[in-house]
């Protein structure tokens, strides 16, 4: 738990520096929403992972941008595009809703193309790994839990207290992740993991004769 005054660049980069300093390693994919900030951080501190924009974050951002009169007709499509089984489906998908709507929901079409390829980014993941992988809903139900309790509080008197009330949530739930169903099951994605690093270093040998 670490307390900070805002979500700019420079408090990510604390943050993410702080968990580097407790050995984090071995990230392979961060997921957020599209938080300019949070972004930049992740790209300078986690150089190399995959960076998978919150779908759900997405979605929003892409129907606040469209007129009131087309969005109950765009919306299966978006939708059909992240619910695609594979990039390829995913970007034929995307290239008939950008020509179907390009001229009813401009706004929305240019949110759409310029943020595809980060939304879709999980795709490149075994498939039962990719609907809780795509959106930030798992943290973002632990937020709320957190503020539907510092609500009681209103003030605090100072960071100290911050910490107990947070803290003592956050080893609660803790415990409850650690005894209770894994949210993921990663065995089958490091075995995946260890096939995707060997066919990468079979394509990378060099034959001498």
């Amino acid at each position: 738990l670490m307390l900070g005054d805002s979500e700019s660049e420079a408090s990510w980069s604390e943050f993410f520096s702080w968990l580097k300093n407790r050995n984090l390693r071995g990230v392979d994919l961060v997921i957020s929403d599209d938080h300019s900030g949070l972004v930049k951080a992740v790209r300078t501190h986690f150089q190399g992972v995959t960076w998978q924009r919150c779908q759900t974050h997405f979605m929003r951002n892409i129907m606040d941008a469209t007129p009131k009169s087309v969005k109950d007709e765009l919306y299966p499509h978006l939708r059909a595009i992240l619910d695609a089984p594979d990039i390829g489906t995913a970007r034929l998908l995307l290239n008939q809703t950008l020509e179907k709507f390009e001229k009813k929901a401009p706004k929305a079409m240019q949110v759409l193309e310029s943020g595809f390829d980060d939304a879709t980014a999980v795709l490149m993941l075994p498939e039962k790994y990719r609907r809780r992988l795509r959106t930030t809903n798992g943290v973002e139900r632990l937020n709320e839990e957190i503020r539907r309790r510092e609500r009681v509080i209103r003030i605090f008197p100072n960071r100290e207290s911050v910490v107990r009330l947070i803290g003592a949530l956050l080893m609660e739930l803790d415990d409850k992740w650690t005894s209770g169903k894994k949210y993921l099951d990663m065995t089958e994605y490091l075995q995946w993991q260890k096939e995707q690093k060997q066919a990468c270093d079979r394509n990378n040998v060099v034959h001498i004769r």
